[in-house]
């Protein structure tokens, strides 16, 4: 599997990641999932501290015992939680920081993290204090490059003029075309990576598209009614009935230049599979490119701008 720089960090990622939030609880079959992944060349791992209060850290810890030195791990921090009573509040305080990479490291069974990012984040952030926290720890070797993980243009448009990140992970989809209004062409003129959550948008463009939409896009989708999502796809079907949806979605948000990897989720090694069968060592041709592009409609933030 082909793989790109991220940023300008030296660490190179698979251009599909398994996210790992949809993992489970189940040991056994969520270290299934990322053996497979691995036997398949993904080398790129994302978790967080939050996903199921921990646990989740903590099995993929367990599930790349032995492989750490293959794997580009990648978490994120920022949620004060509590497991016991399952509550969380926002606190991007160097403080938690430097506490919160302590317990994820404990967790994954590891002594650094290669990607590590802020969970999130608002302009009211203290910001300079957030980034002095991540610099600290790439400074020791505890991190080796550090990014957000945020739809905020305002958000990272302070990042990039005050810190040194890497990269930015952020929903993008051929139904979510936000990131394409300014954020991508921004990033990418500032040599800073993104990481593409949400291509197959919970799954209302994949290969199931129509059932998906039924299921998690009957009250709509981003400006998107149930009606509108249904056409697309058809639309989609009538122009290549063969068409690998799977493929396609994920090719289309690799396109742009600074996107380094798309970041889907699965729950079960056949899932997997299917996610990721098609042929990603060529780009999308332009022409199809812009075809999909005309097939849905750009949307613009009109929010945290």
């Amino acid at each position: 599997m082909n793989k790109n720089k991220l940023g300008n960090s030296g660490i190179e990622v698979s251009q599909l990641t398994l996210g790992c939030m949809s993992l489970g609880t189940d040991f056994k079959e969520a270290k299934n999932i990322i053996d497979f992944a691995l036997d398949q060349g993904i080398n790129h791992l994302d978790t967080a501290d939050l996903y199921d209060f921990g646990i989740n850290e903590e099995i993929v810890g367990k599930a790349i015992n032995g492989k750490r030195k293959e794997i580009v791990l990648t978490s994120k921090v920022g949620n004060h939680f509590n497991k016991q009573t399952g509550d969380w509040f926002w606190d991007p305080s160097k403080e938690h920081i430097i506490q919160g990479v302590k317990e994820s490291l404990q967790r994954l069974n590891t002594d650094y993290i290669d990607f590590y990012m802020l969970h999130g984040g608002t302009i009211d952030d203290p910001i300079d204090e957030t980034i002095e926290a991540f610099e600290l720890l790439k400074q020791e070797g505890t991190i080796r490059a550090y990014g957000i993980s945020s739809i905020r243009p305002n958000v990272i448009r302070e990042y990039v003029g005050r810190s040194s990140i890497d990269g930015v992970m952020m929903q993008y989809n051929l139904f979510d075309r936000r990131p394409e209004e300014k954020i991508l062409d921004f990033l990418y003129e500032h040599s800073i990576s993104v990481l593409a959550r949400g291509p197959l948008a919970k799954g209302m463009l994949s290969n199931h598209a129509n059932q998906q939409i039924e299921k998690k896009g009957k009250d709509g989708y981003l400006g998107y009614s149930r009606e509108a999502l249904l056409q697309i796809s058809e639309q989609l079907n009538e122009w290549n009935p063969t068409t690998n949806r799977n493929e396609l979605s994920l090719k289309y948000v690799l396109k742009h230049p600074t996107v380094a990897s798309a970041v889907f989720g699965a729950s079960s090694v056949n899932q997997l599979k299917e996610t990721i069968d098609g042929d990603f060592h060529s780009e999308l041709p332009d022409e199809i490119y812009s075809a999909l592009q005309h097939l849905s409609r750009p949307i613009t933030y009109q929010t945290h701008r």
